[in-house]
């Protein structure tokens, strides 16, 4: 069930899975998602730990902060709700998007983290084939077209192996996607063109660091990231090997396990 507080005027939405636990660990999710993507694998991991799923404002039932949106703002808000929730220190976990405000968090408020997670995400800042590709997107929404955007995006992101295996999971990501305000599309897609390079402050924080990527994924390549990131002194990197941009879903046991054995 989802709980809601306000901020900056705005209501921002959460659930909560598992009880008190000095272990607390926030899931932010990524684009065209919500926290509804996180629901089984929450589950799960709340058996060891309290979890926290929020809505990245413009999506889910999350109302943007405002129409210039950046990570850095989603940071500010994380901070926000974590003090809310009276949550001294946690483990921050961002889904490709959702890692870009995880970056951004630890950047800013190192003292309120254990440690952090980017699953199927990166440091990098946008290419430029990359940011025209999202200026389409962007055009596309404006056409009233997104449907153009998910029907593609949203299969793309499982790996090809697994997408008759994973049919309803593949139906339930696409009805989240198609849920997503069309403000809340291009407010994400402008923030993700527009973000930072962390790649420097990745390679140099002290905080224990974990970086998930799928062999199979479609949008973050194991082989360009694996090779090109510069991990910390405190850092990991784990391959899934039979997912695509969706390991919690793709291999949810294999992604707990390495995830738990990272928080323990």
């Amino acid at each position: 069930m989802n709980s809601c507080l306000k901020y900056k005027n705005s209501i921002i939405s959460y659930k909560i899975f598992g009880n008190e636990n000095e272990k607390a660990i926030i899931l932010l999710h990524g684009y065209l998602e919500s926290n509804e993507i996180w629901n089984d694998f929450s589950s799960k991991l709340s058996n060891k730990f309290k979890v926290i799923c929020i809505d990245i404002p413009g999506h889910g039932l999350s109302e943007i902060i405002n129409e210039n949106q950046t990570f850095e703002d989603i940071a500010d808000l994380i901070y926000f709700i974590s003090d809310t929730l009276a949550l001294k220190k946690t483990f921050l976990i961002g889904h490709s998007m959702g890692g870009y405000a995880t970056l951004e968090f630890a950047k800013k408020y190192p003292e309120k983290l254990k440690g952090f997670c980017l699953f199927h995400s990166t440091p990098f800042a946008d290419n430029e084939e990359k940011k025209l590709a999202r200026n389409k997107e962007i055009q596309l929404v404006k056409q009233g077209k997104k449907e153009l955007i998910y029907s593609v995006n949203i299969p793309k992101a499982f790996a090809d192996i697994n997408l008759l295996r994973l049919k309803d999971n593949v139906k339930t990501a696409i009805n989240i996607a198609k849920n997503t305000s069309n403000l809340g599309i291009i407010i994400a897609l402008n923030a993700m063109k527009s973000r930072n390079d962390m790649s420097d402050f990745l390679s140099n924080t002290e905080l224990p660091f974990l970086l998930i990527l799928g062999r199979l994924d479609n949008y973050i390549s194991y082989e360009n990231v694996g090779i090109n990131i510069k991990l910390p002194k405190n850092g990991k990197l784990e391959c899934l090997e039979n997912s695509g941009h969706l390991g919690f879903i793709e291999e949810k046991e294999e992604s707990l396990k390495i995830i738990s054995q990272f928080i323990n």
